[in-house]
This record gives structure tokens, sequence and C-alpha cells, in this order.
């Protein structure tokens, strides 16, 4: 059974501006050496080290999306997971925003589109939200509203019409979002996700914990993307849907540069080719963050399953990122030590015009760190290293690399320099960076 609810459906006031029609349907600390010889008690410790946010318990309404990603035009199809009375319901573009997002249940953004609202929704229905062909491609989120304070938040990605309408990618890490997300979504008391018990299966299209936000969303996503909309950056958004289906050959006809700036550590063996695939046909890589590309994963419908790390299976993150991932810190969110610059060809242009100097120090990093490896690209410079990062003398490495296609690869080696974008040597230093491998090849 289905009923369709338009401007004058009953419960619904539509608040006039790009309409958004309305369908709801019946329910039916171990250190990694980089060779394939990973113990399984490091892996076993380092899920330890695993990061969850404090739940803030604060009244909600928990739905989200079908689908990691929609296009413009198409029906976005959004299920909530409570059932409730007197819903409001509204759609937003994150973007530029005054000031540091400090609470760790709230997204903001601009509205787009009208106003719902519904008398009610049952958990398990299908609320489909035509997206308006002329909105832009980015990050977006529906907000549920219900008496009592109630508030839930459920993020997706708007992807471009067709790959390519810009020549620089953004890339969000919708995988490993839900690897970390430890909500228990059968209420036995333990949270669904790997880093919880033994199990090797997490659901990719649920809600988040803490309102529906993803986890630290405010700390490692949050900034670099309103600093992206601040300078009005031509990209299009992707998430790990793309990437499962796009080759490697068709993402080096459409972009210059595709940039990772969050925690992208879960891959398909099909993402995994795809990017090397595009970095082989001259495609310039950014990685923002640290310990990128280093576990896979298999999808079958909306359950993933991790199938172990990819070292172990043969295959080095650090081949194509420049850098793997080595040690985890067992206290997330902690401010880290600084980078310190080191004097070489690249950093020369990496870092002109911050007022940094080989020597100098700045921002900070940990939580996860990564380091040259001994099947890191030919070339491979440290541009700048974390000094003795955890304590136990080793340093992470943020790289650069030019593949024999002409591709340059950098990489922060640690967490995290999208977020802490809005720092002004950081600043300056990606917007240098997006400014030279934006550039084509050769």
């Amino acid at each position: 059974m289905s009923r369709s609810v338009g401007a004058h459906g009953r419960g619904v006031g539509l608040i006039p501006a790009v309409a958004l029609a309305l369908v709801v349907v019946g329910s039916a600390g171990v250190q990694f050496a980089g060779s394939s010889a990973t113990a399984v008690g490091a892996t076993r410790a380092v899920d330890r080290l695993a990061e969850r946010e404090p739940v803030t318990h604060r009244p909600t309404v928990e739905a989200a999306f079908a689908s990691e990603s929609y296009r413009p035009g198409t029906t976005a199809r959004l299920v909530p997971f409570d059932t409730v009375t007197s819903v409001t319901l509204r759609l937003y573009r994150v973007g530029d925003a005054v000031g540091v997002l400090r609470e760790r249940d709230v997204m903001r953004g601009k509205q787009v589109g009208g106003t719902l609202r519904l008398t009610r929704v049952a958990r398990g229905q299908v609320i489909r939200l035509p997206l308006d062909p002329r909105w832009r491609s980015g990050f977006y989120y529906a907000k549920l509203t219900a008496p009592v304070g109630r508030v839930g938040y459920a993020p997706f990605v708007l992807a471009p019409r067709q790959l390519g309408e810009h020549r620089i990618a953004v890339v969000l890490p919708t995988q490993s979002w839900q690897a970390y997300n430890f909500r228990d979504d059968d209420g036995n008391g333990t949270a669904d996700t790997w880093y919880a018990w033994q199990r090797d299966t997490a659901r990719l299209h649920r809600p988040f914990e803490n309102r529906g936000v993803p986890g630290h969303y405010r700390h490692y996503d949050e900034p670099f993307l309103r600093w992206l909309d601040r300078n009005d950056y031509p990209v299009d958004f992707l998430s790990d849907a793309e990437l499962k289906t796009a080759s490697g050959r068709a993402l080096a006809g459409a972009y210059e540069l595709i940039i990772f700036p969050g925690h992208h550590e879960y891959v398909t063996r099909h993402e995994f080719d795809a990017v090397a695939g595009f970095r082989d046909r001259g495609g310039n890589l950014i990685f923002l963050s640290g310990n990128n590309f280093f576990r896979e994963v298999t999808i079958s419908g909306s359950v993933m399953t991790r199938i172990g790390d990819w070292p172990a299976h043969g295959r080095s993150p650090a081949a194509l990122v420049g850098v793997q991932w080595f040690l985890g810190c067992a206290s997330p969110g902690t401010s880290g030590k600084p980078w310190t610059v080191k004097n070489t060809p690249a950093g020369r242009w990496i870092f002109r015009g911050t007022g940094l100097k080989p020597g100098s120090p700045f921002s900070s990093g940990g939580i996860e760190a990564d380091a040259v490896m001994p099947t890191s690209p030919k070339g491979t410079q440290v541009v700048a290293e974390i000094r003795n990062v955890f304590g136990n003398d080793r340093d992470a490495h943020m790289t650069f690399y030019e593949s024999p296609s002409g591709a340059r690869v950098f990489a922060a080696g640690a967490f995290t320099l999208a977020g802490a974008v809005w720092q002004p040597p950081v600043r300056k230093l990606v917007a240098n960076l997006i400014a030279e491998l934006s550039k084509p090849a050769g």
C-alpha cells in the first residue's frame, strides 16, 4: 500500500520554494612493518583502539537514506527507524557556516527546497524525496524534528549528474563512516560493527549514533567542507558508491584531481583498482588524512563485510598512497604532535607562501600514523614528518611522489590536514596542492 502526499495532502504543509514532493511507501598500540605477514593479534589490538565518540543520548528521530549517494533529478529514499507523529522534514546542503561546530550531534547547512510536515511516519516506511535537477553536487542531509525536542539527521552525497562536471572530485568516506558506526542495530546491547565484537559485517544504510551524525564529523569532515564552500572551489562530490562502479579509465577521463579528505580506510577491490588505474593514467591524488586504502571490504546489498588488511593479501597501500598505516593512538581526539617541514624539492612549492621553512613546526597530527614503506614509489619525498609520533621512535611521514604516468600524489600521513584547514599555514598548503594538482599532468 502506498499513498502520495502533495502540497494539499492531509497532514502536510509545503512551504513553496523548490518543491519537495513526497511518497510514503509501506514497510516491508601495535606496529605494522609493511609485510604481508601481518599478525592477527596486531589487527585485533588495533581494533580495540577504534574511536567511538561518547553518545549524547539527546532525544532523536532515527532515519537513514537507502543509498550513500544520489544524483540531481532523481528520487532519494529516506527510511525512518522510528515511528513518530508530527514530524517536520527539511533538506540541507552543507556549506560555509559561522564559527566552529562544537556539538557532536549537530549538522548545519543551508536549507534547499521546501518544508514537509507529516502527521505520522512509521518505522520501515520509505519517504521518497525528489531532488531538484538544479541542485549542485555536495554533501546533504535531511533534518527531522518532532515534539519534545526530538531531532535527527540523515546525510547523503549528491553526486554530479555525470562524472566530470568539474575537473576535481572530492570523495567522502561513506564506507569507513559505517565501519566506525557503533549503533546497536538489533537492540541486543552490542554495537553492530567489527570494532565492538568478533564479527566481520556492518550495514551501510543505517542511522549513525549521536542523532545521525557520522562519528567525529565536526573534527574530521565539516571543516574541509566549509572551507571548500567558503572558497567556492568547483568540485564534484562522490561517495564510495561511485568508486564501486567507475573504472580508472572513466575517472581519468573525468578528473584531473581526486581528493580524499577523510579517513578512507575501507575500500573494495574495484575501488582500489579504479583509483590505481586513475593514477596510472595520469590522474593526480591528494590524501588529507591518514590510514587510507588499508583494508578490504566486499559489499552485498547493504551489508559490508571486512575481508582483511590489503598488505596481508599481497597488495600495498603505500604503492598507491605513498605511505602506509603503521600505528593508531589509544586516545582519539587528542591534539597530537606538530609536523616538521623537511628540505625537499616538492616542499618548496607545497609550502610556498605558508611562512614555513625547513625545520618549522606546524599544525598537529596523530590518531593514526602512516610511514613510507619499501613498496612506496621510487622517488617518494618525505616533505614533513611528525617525529616520534606515539613515543615509540617511529615518525609519521607526509609525502609526495610523481608516478611514471606523470601523476602526482600527496599524502598527509596522519590525522588530519583536512580538519586543520582553517589554520593559516594549512589552508595555504592545501590551496597550493589543489592549484598545482588540478593542472593536467605533464
